[in-house]
């Protein structure tokens, strides 16, 4: 009898052991929320767009700080160029309101730095963790930043330390425009047909579609848009459903 009970508690002990070092694995592999990524036309900063209220702040137009609605004031992000994959790291300044249309506002030196199409201002915003620490020449681009500390903080590259030639924003030969309205990826497409039947009767959209992108990804969407004024009116319409990160995708891109 002894014998049975101290088998019984070594096992307890034995499974007790095993449940806790499960748990710290668990623990151990739980994946970090992802950044905030979001594709989209971006908005260059004048001072006319301020005085005509379609901007309710100023923004530094020789900074490397823009406005983003979905994020903190502060918050370090990556901006892309998609046309031409050129990057930067910049700072999301106070809140400011701006046509929901746009992903962000940037100045003029991030919009000269990146080579922007000025009628295709398409960009990338993805936040970077505070705690990242770049390679300098890995977060930019340019060839005359090379001088730049090859580790430095996010904060510790200054204005003094970039580019100082006065490059104009390039209006780049024109590309063929087609693009689609990113509403939402779902895991189950039966969860994805309930949103386009919300849609349907809740908006004046018409003919969202679903594409299969895998096994677990079905994509509820918009488009093609061949211009931007059919883009930007679909744009408005689907907004009515408050959703928090609507992308605007390259009709050949898919993620």
């Amino acid at each position: 009898m002894l014998y049975k009970k101290i088998l019984y508690l070594l096992v307890l002990i034995i499974f007790s052991g095993c449940s806790t070092e499960t748990l710290i694995t668990n623990k151990i592999r739980i994946k970090p929320t992802p950044n905030f990524v979001n594709k989209g036309f971006t908005l260059i900063y004048n001072e006319s767009l301020y005085k005509e209220k379609l901007i309710t702040k100023k923004l530094d137009n020789r900074s490397l700080t823009i406005f983003q609605k979905n994020l903190n004031k502060n918050t370090i992000v990556k901006i892309t160029n998609i046309l031409n994959q050129k990057t930067l790291i910049a700072k999301v300044s106070s809140d400011a309101l701006y046509p929901s249309f746009f992903n962000s506002v940037i100045s003029n030196r991030i919009a000269s730095e990146l080579d922007l199409n000025l009628a295709e201002p398409y960009v990338e915003i993805m936040s970077v963790p505070k705690n990242s620490m770049f390679v300098a020449k890995q977060a930019k681009t340019y060839d005359e930043e090379k001088q730049v500390a090859n580790k430095a903080p996010i904060d510790g590259i200054s204005i003094n330390n970039l580019n100082k030639s006065k490059k104009k924003v390039k209006k780049e030969s024109k590309i063929k425009f087609l693009y689609k309205i990113k509403i939402a990826d779902f895991y189950f497409k039966k969860t994805a047909l309930s949103m386009i039947k919300r849609i349907n009767n809740e908006t004046n959209v018409k003919n969202p579609k679903i594409q299969k992108i895998s096994d677990k990804k079905y994509r509820v969407y918009l488009g093609p848009f061949t211009n931007i004024n059919s883009l930007q009116n679909s744009f408005n319409d689907i907004k009515i459903l408050e959703f928090e990160n609507i992308e605007i995708i390259k009709n050949d891109q898919n993620n």
